[in-house]
């Protein structure tokens, strides 16, 4: 009765997001009541319920994603973004082209969220494939898989920090575990796939003078941007802080969560925590982009101010997701979930992928399916005593799969290369299932060692 119940949830949030036209978060509240009270939950609980899944959620994550927001945005205002493409451009030369946009996808990728890297890097990689004289997809699919690939499995993006969250799984680790999980996936995904993309959509592989979707892109001459170095490590930051945490913890502890650490482990352990990283970091990119570029405060303010804006909704999504999340915990179908897999002959990093692609072709959404899943496996993860690190990135793997009409990021890619939806399908739905099915192949293969 639980997964009928379900089932019929996800039909219902699918029609109020797609044929409704309701807004995502609105549509989650409502399909959360309805399904609490379909499982049957106690009515005087379920909202409850749903503070618990929310604040749960978004008590850490809402600084992490704010910051995060706001660090991305001070370093492309000021031209750190540009700088750092055009010099891994520059440094590898027109002959290698893909793996200077994979490279620079991929820098960028891992502190800014997949949309605002798309926005971001579009006009440069259009720029470059103009002057080497190649179709703009040539390029695109590296970038955009790149860009997809740090979403689905690098903290501190919000699917895997949520995902690695829900779990308890240490934020240093899947971060330098997802790196791993990350490099074939970007591999075979990108460069290696977009020799076959020609052969799938021909038509979609010309050169092009100009692309109807641009807005406005700003223009940056090169000698007033500031320099790689300090691009690169501004957005790096947090994430610098996070490995180090984790190197530390691995050489001294084991790479042990300590209860109760004291003196210089409580300060690595204070550093490493990626909420205090990204305070630390947006205090040194004010300086950096802000400060240190002649800009006064109330332009970094308004740059901050707008950067928030830009995710407020994402971070009402999120909440929304783990609201349903915790109405299905606490409505059954987590423990029906784990009776109907206990049976199963079938590994449990398997099984989390299997889930969270039904969820993701259902739902659209890479955050909210991931999400949605990790809520789902947690009791299956305890009672096989599954890696969690390794949960998480399978769970980054299958939020990734068949990416179709009810996904945004479908509908920016197709309107971004100026595509036919056929053409869509038959790239960047192929592009994103490439990259779910090599991540849990590797993350299988890395169980073996961990």
């Amino acid at each position: 009765m639980q997964f009928v119940v379900l089932l019929l949830g996800i039909l219902l949030l699918l029609f109020l997001i797609i044929k409704v036209k309701l807004n995502t978060f609105v549509s989650l509240i409502v399909t959360s009541i309805l399904v609490a009270l379909g499982l049957g939950m106690n009515p005087a609980e379920i909202a409850d319920t749903i503070k618990e899944g929310i604040g749960s959620s978004l008590g850490e994550l809402a600084i992490v994603f704010g910051f995060g927001a706001m660090i991305g945005r001070l370093v492309s205002d000021a031209g750190g973004s540009y700088r750092i493409a055009k010099t891994l451009i520059n440094l590898f030369g027109k002959k290698r082209l893909q793996l200077a946009v994979v490279v620079a996808s991929f820098i960028i990728g891992m502190s800014m969220f997949f949309e605002v890297g798309m926005v971001l890097l579009i006009p440069i990689v259009f720029a470059i494939a103009l002057e080497a004289e190649v179709p703009l997809l040539y390029l695109g699919i590296s970038m955009a898989t790149a860009l997809s690939a740090t979403q689905g499995f690098l903290p501190p993006q919000p699917a895997p920090t949520a995902v690695a969250s829900a779990l308890g799984a240490n934020l240093g680790m899947v971060l330098m575990v997802g790196i791993v999980v990350a490099i074939p996936c970007v591999a075979i995904a990108g460069p290696l796939f977009t020799i076959f993309a020609k052969k799938i959509a021909p038509d979609a592989f010309v050169v092009k003078k100009s692309l109807p979707a641009f807005g406005e892109v700003k223009e940056y001459n090169i000698d007033e941007t500031p320099g790689f170095g300090i691009s690169a490590f501004t957005s790096l930051f947090p994430v610098v802080f996070m490995m180090l945490s984790t190197i530390y913890s691995l050489a001294l502890h084991g790479g042990k969560i300590l209860k109760h650490p004291q003196g210089l482990d409580a300060v690595v352990s204070m550093l490493g925590n990626p909420m205090i990283a990204m305070v630390i970091a947006l205090i040194f990119a004010v300086w950096s982009m802000g400060i240190h570029r002649g800009r006064t405060m109330v332009q970094v303010g308004k740059t901050m101010e707008e950067a928030i804006k830009s995710i407020a909704m994402l971070l009402m999504v999120i909440g929304g997701g783990a609201a349903f999340k915790q109405v299905l915990i606490n409505g059954g179908v987590g423990d029906a979930v784990q009776s109907l897999m206990a049976h199963a002959n079938l590994s449990p990093l398997f099984l989390a992928w299997l889930i969270t692609v039904i969820l993701r072709i259902s739902l659209g959404s890479a955050t909210v399916s991931g999400m949605t899943a990790a809520g789902l496996v947690v009791p299956l993860m305890h009672s096989t005593g599954a890696n969690p690190v390794l949960m998480a990135l399978a769970i980054g793997s299958g939020s990734l799969a068949v990416s179709h009409v009810n996904d945004a990021g479908f509908w920016m890619f197709k309107e971004y290369f100026d595509l036919t939806v056929k053409q869509t399908l038959s790239i960047w739905t192929v592009l994103e299932t490439i990259i779910s099915i090599v991540g849990l192949v590797v993350v299988l293969l890395l169980s073996l060692v961990m």
